[in-house]
This record gives C-alpha cells, sequence and structure tokens, in this order.
C-alpha cells in the first residue's frame, strides 16, 4: 500500500484546514487508516484514526471536537478535517495504514507498517 498526503499549509489561528490521504496499490479492507503529528522537537502522536471496513473512528482525547475523519472507499482516501486550529497543532502531519486492524492498535504508531511522506501544517498566530 502507497500512501499520499496532501492539503497542509499555513492558516491562521481559529481556521480550518482538510488533509486528505490517497491510498494506493491494494485493497484496504480490513485496514485501519491513522493520521499521526509530529511537532518541532517532540514525538510523534496520535490523532485521529479510522476502520476502513465500518467506518467507526478514534480520535486522541484532546483533539476531540475540533477534528474529524472520514473515509470516502470509492477514492480510497481518508481525510482529516481539522478545525479552529491552534499554534499548538504546527507539526508534520502522517497518514498510516494498517492491516488487520484491531480497536486496540489504531492510535499505536508502532502497529503501522505503512506511512504517507506527511503534510506540514503551519498555524500562525
Amino acid at each position: 500500500v502507497q500512501l499520499q498526503a496532501s492539503g497542509g499549509g499555513l492558516v491562521l489561528a481559529g481556521g480550518s484546514l482538510r488533509l486528505s490521504c490517497v491510498a494506493s496499490g491494494g485493497t484496504l479492507s480490513g485496514y485501519g487508516m491513522g493520521w499521526f503529528r509530529q511537532a518541532p522537537g517532540k514525538e510523534r502522536e496520535f490523532v485521529a484514526g479510522i476502520k476502513w471496513t465500518g467506518g467507526s473512528t478514534m480520535y486522541a482525547e484532546s483533539l476531540k471536537g475540533r477534528f474529524t475523519i472520514s473515509r470516502d472507499v470509492t477514492k480510497n482516501t481518508v481525510y482529516l478535517q481539522m478545525n479552529s486550529l491552534k499554534p499548538e497543532d504546527t507539526g508534520v502531519y502522517y497518514c498510516a495504514a494498517k492491516p488487520r486492524i484491531i480497536t486496540s492498535s489504531i492510535g499505536v504508531s508502532s502497529q503501522y507498517p505503512y506511512w504517507g511522506q506527511g503534510t506540514l501544517v503551519t498555524v500562525s498566530s
């Protein structure tokens, strides 16, 4: 599976962005798709995840209500809608994919074998 993330950019605090992650190279049935981010000088952290089959979602507790993950099965694409952005949301955002996902592993970056190249989000105050 190859992943191509896009949609990052520079936005003012309070603004919105929608990230996209297009998957190619195989069926995503049974996969989990995750968004992770890494701020400068910090470790990579879980943002949101979705089960491709069924569409159930999971979020980092601190981001609930501002971020929404979704998927379009006809386009093999996962989205991350980010609203009310804050400067602390700045970082590189990565999409990732894991076959045979189980709920307990959705938020664990080490469980994901496939990663996109990352897209930079900069939130200016």
